[in-house]
């Protein structure tokens, strides 16, 4: 893994459909890791970037709801405990670019994760920071919008996606 190649992947990367691996030990390179994560969120104008995002299969994001540096925080090997109500809202993905759909997700969320000096620490969420959790979270378990998004959502962006895989085929070859 060498974090300064890091860049967006797109769907339908297979590192994307694919539950990511616990980090083990928190390294230099995990910490390069970390702040080109952060570079990227920033750059595309994300409020949060998954490891499998950045073309890493490893259990890591990144999360800045105001999109600023100062408040982008590093959550590793995360857990979460979604609760509350479901709440359906647009949301859209960096690594699914030109697709915005209403997804279900639960208004209040628990994380509990590793921070980059190794402590586990546990961060009480609800509203945007909430969906973000559980949005990073899913593409930790290989889990894309796509996945979640209803059949007739899935009709709607079925031309997008296609084009998506067409993009991912020609830039292979």
């Amino acid at each position: 893994m060498d974090p300064d190649k890091c860049c967006i992947t797109r769907f339908p990367a297979p590192v994307l459909a694919r539950p990511a691996k616990p980090i083990d030990q928190i390294t230099v390179d995990i910490r390069r890791l970390a702040g080109r994560m952060i570079d990227i969120m920033l750059e595309t104008k994300g409020v949060g970037l998954a490891g499998p995002q950045a073309g890493v299969d490893l259990q890591i994001f990144v999360v800045s709801i105001d999109g600023t540096r100062e408040n982008a925080k590093v959550y590793i090997n995360p857990e979460i405990s979604p609760s509350g109500p479901l709440e359906e809202n647009d949301e859209g993905c960096l690594s699914l670019p030109g697709i915005y759909t209403k997804i279900k997700r639960h208004k209040k969320c628990t994380v509990t994760a590793t921070d980059l000096d190794g402590n586990r620490f546990t961060q009480q969420s609800e509203g945007l920071l909430a969906r973000a959790f559980q949005h990073e979270y899913d593409h930790l378990q290989g889990m894309l919008i796509k996945d979640r998004m209803g059949r007739v959502a899935a009709i709607a962006h079925r031309k997008r996606l296609k084009e998506l895989e067409n993009e991912y085929k020609k830039n292979k070859s």
